[in-house]
């Protein structure tokens, strides 16, 4: 006699899309036996690669997918338990290409192959993808990593600007410190000369505009080493607190025909860092933004917005960050000219008449300090700088 079992529930069938589950047999029988052999099952074993930016399917000889880490699930749009058990050649325009590359895998017949193909995703268009394909070391599993290419040219973006403020910090210290003792003499030889010549009013004059302009040399060499000279004190900062105090001085330069727009995510959490520094940061990109807005302040229809967002599993500098501050400073202005939108954060670059193009320089200066990055996206209409700063 049979021993009575309770009804169970039919699954639900996934959702339609290139990502079916095929009729071969699912994973999970594999995993269960795994954990009652002793052996890690595919979850635990393959969990590293959630930790990666890169998008990574891990599949059987066949193409049917064992495992698909979270940056994956979140570029489908599809969950792993979905895509777990589907056909993953399905998922790309040629899946011959991929399904010929998994078996040359599971044969060993090479160590890696690469080629560039377009992935496609049920709610969104085609993303384009360089494919890079390997044999895993367990018999029967082939490890198929994909690169957004956008991610691979914000990646290449990112490292040019990491270069170029080596550069920059490195080309400020020792421009600063050339230009310093020469401006000191000339200085010092001025007001000799102005003690011999009293009572000649017109050659006195001129001793006191080699003072004033060297004074004024010396003011802009002080500003270009202040970030290499100050501390970096860090304490607990509410970025809240640091928007605050930059919408304060704003608003107070620019009373009228300005409109601060607050758009905060309050549940961002405190972090290290140095307040004086990222107000300095943040209040340099407003200036900046509020100065490009003249035309608009004067009509009455100038807008600036401060927004705070939470992004998650996010790539900068690099590194991989599982949580991290968005900080968007957005303007109506016309944007960024053209000629310098490449160039903005480098020193002495201005788009404005009279500028001293450093504000920007200092601001990447002081967000790196933080492991952060400026990112700018700009139209006419529309000009948004993005601070990263990652959080514990």
């Amino acid at each position: 006699m049979k021993p009575d079992t309770p009804p169970t529930s039919a699954p639900k069938a996934p959702p339609a899309g290139p990502l079916a589950p095929s009729a071969a047999p699912s994973a999970a029988p594999a995993a269960a036996t795994a954990a009652t052999s002793g052996v890690s099952s595919p979850s635990t074993r393959f969990a590293p690669f959630d930790l990666l930016a890169t998008l990574v399917a891990v599949v059987d000889s066949g193409g049917r997918v064992l495992f698909a880490n979270s940056a994956l699930e979140d570029a489908l749009g599809v969950s792993r338990r979905n895509i777990a058990g589907s056909s993953f050649p399905q998922a790309f325009a040629e899946p011959d290409l991929l399904r010929s590359a998994v078996e040359g895998a599971s044969q060993n017949d090479f160590g890696a192959l690469r080629y560039e193909a377009q992935l496609q995703r049920a709610t969104a268009e085609p993303m384009p993808v360089h494919v890079v394909v390997t044999p895993s070391e367990h018999e029967g599993e082939v490890v198929v990593e994909m690169l957004p290419q956008e991610q691979l040219v914000r990646q290449e973006r990112e490292e040019r600007l990491l270069d170029q403020a080596s550069a920059n910090k490195e080309l400020i210290r020792n421009l600063a410190h050339e230009i310093k003792n020469p401006l000191g003499g000339i200085r010092g030889a001025a007001q000799l000369l102005e003690m011999e010549i009293e009572g000649r009013d017109q050659l006195k004059e001129y001793t006191q505009v080699i003072i004033h302009e060297a004074d004024r040399l010396q003011t802009l060499v002080d500003r270009l080493l202040a970030p290499h000279r100050r501390p970096h004190v860090v304490g607990d900062v509410n970025i809240h607190e640091v928007c605050e105090r930059v919408r304060a001085l704003i608003e107070a330069e620019f009373p009228r025909g300005l409109k601060v727009v607050r758009d905060y995510d309050t549940s961002l959490p405190e972090f290290r860092g140095d307040r004086e520094q990222l107000i300095q940061a943040v209040l340099n990109i407003a200036h900046n933004g509020c100065q490009a807005l003249a035309e608009r302040i004067a009509a009455g229809d100038a807008e600036l917005v401060l927004r705070t967002r939470i992004a998650r599993q996010v790539t900068f500098g690099k590194q991989r960050y599982r949580l991290a501050l968005e900080l968007h400073v957005i303007d109506n202005g016309p944007g960024v000219p053209p000629a310098i939108k490449d160039r903005i954060f480098n020193p002495l670059v201005s788009g404005r008449e009279g500028g001293s193009g450093l504000g920007l320089t200092l601001a990447q200066t002081f967000v790196q300090q933080h492991h952060g990055l400026i990112e700018c996206d700009s139209v006419p209409g529309r000009t948004d700088f993005k601070i990263l700063i990652p959080l514990p």
